[in-house]
């Protein structure tokens, strides 16, 4: 079978951006980087503004220098759109909720959660823990009540609670108007939530 000729894009391949990032992640200056690599400044800068493209063997050498793989300067980031209403549904126990997943199944890094609560909906009525690191609680619309082993906090739109993720709480919407809450747990938990 024949392989079908691929024509190459004309479009400019842009890593500058990614090469600067590298460099200030390192916090390194232009300077250092022209230093240990025996490039000039103007011409790191402009490559970092994506004015000129550096040769294979500069490329290299700045590569190693920012101990980074030539590869990921040209790899497409992994990206994850969800629309609103379109997350899968996912029940995490409680009443007169419906639970969305913001993020992708597979991110492990932190998980988003969406939650619609009913007028007088609630978490479990025995304080449960999230195995996560951190568990934050962001209130978009209504008043929601969070309880802890010692302490209850009444959250309005706008506020956001931030918690140990092992720490036993449960959650009550005491009015009579729909709750629109965010829960962001870091890292992902496995299979529990909010």
């Amino acid at each position: 079978m024949k392989a079908l000729p691929v024509e190459p894009s004309a479009a400019p391949v842009a890593i500058g951006s990614r090469l600067r990032a590298a460099r200030q992640a390192q916090r390194l200056t232009i300077e250092h980087v022209a230093d240990a690599t025996g490039l000039t400044k103007g011409f790191l800068s402009r490559v970092e503004r994506d004015l000129t493209s550096p040769s294979v063997a500069s490329l290299v050498t700045l590569c190693q220098v920012l101990s980074i793989a030539v590869g990921d300067l040209f790899a497409v980031p992994e990206t994850h759109l969800c629309r609103r209403d379109e997350g899968p549904k996912i029940s995490l126990g409680g009443e007169g909720i419906v639970e969305r997943l913001l993020t992708a199944r597979s991110e492990r890094r932190l998980q988003i959660l969406s939650a619609t609560i009913e007028p007088r909906g609630s978490g479990e009525s025995e304080l449960y823990a999230v195995d996560c690191d951190v568990d934050v609680l962001h209130v978009i619309s209504g008043r929601l009540t969070l309880r802890m082993t010692n302490s209850s906090y009444d959250l309005h739109a706008g506020d956001t609670l931030s918690f140990p993720g092992r720490e036993p709480h449960t959650w009550v919407n005491e009015t009579d108007e729909p709750v629109e809450a965010l829960w962001i747990l870091v890292p992902a938990a496995s299979g529990s939530g909010g």
